[in-house]
Formats: structure tokens, sequence, C-alpha cells
């Protein structure tokens, strides 16, 4: 007897090509798109920081500060600094 809600063989081979096309394009995206990263890890840090006790409360001031594009600028500055010294480093070392 086979499970009623089980998926046929061929349901599970679409959803498993599904996965694996939107985990891609998700990569890709994130890829394309750096300023994400920063942003969530800016968060994230201020997060664990600050130990906020509303965390919806917070992650809405948050995302929505007036200077929240220069922060997330000034990230990806860092970001590409750390990446160039580390480079210089590998060839050097």
């Amino acid at each position: 007897m086979q499970d009623l809600g089980a998926l046929s063989q061929e349901q599970q081979s679409k959803l498993n090509k599904f996965k694996i096309q939107t985990r891609v394009e998700n990569e890709k995206y994130l890829r394309e798109h750096p300023e994400v990263e920063s942003l969530m890890g800016g968060f994230l840090s201020d997060v664990l920081t600050k130990r906020p006790d509303n965390i919806q409360e917070f992650a809405a001031k948050y995302f929505i500060q007036p200077d929240v594009n220069s922060v997330v600028e000034k990230s990806l500055e860092d970001r590409q600094n750390n990446m160039k010294q580390n480079s210089l480093l590998q060839k050097t070392g």
C-alpha cells in the first residue's frame, strides 16, 4: 500500500530538480548582490551584540534607519579592502 501523502518517483525527481535550480539561482543572485550579505551580516552582528528583547521591533527599526544605505556601503568598502589585503598577503606569503 502506497502512502497517500508520498510523492511519486517522477514528482520527487521534479521537486529535486526544482530545489537545485532554485538554489543555483539564489546563489547567483547573492553573488551579483553582495550588499545583501553586508546588510544581513550587519543586522545579525547588531542582534548578537545588543541582544534586544523585542527582535521584531529591533529588526523593523534596523531596516528603516535613515542611514542604512551608508552602513551597507561602508561594509562593502571594508569587505573589498579586506579582500585586497588578503590577496596581497597571499602573494607575499
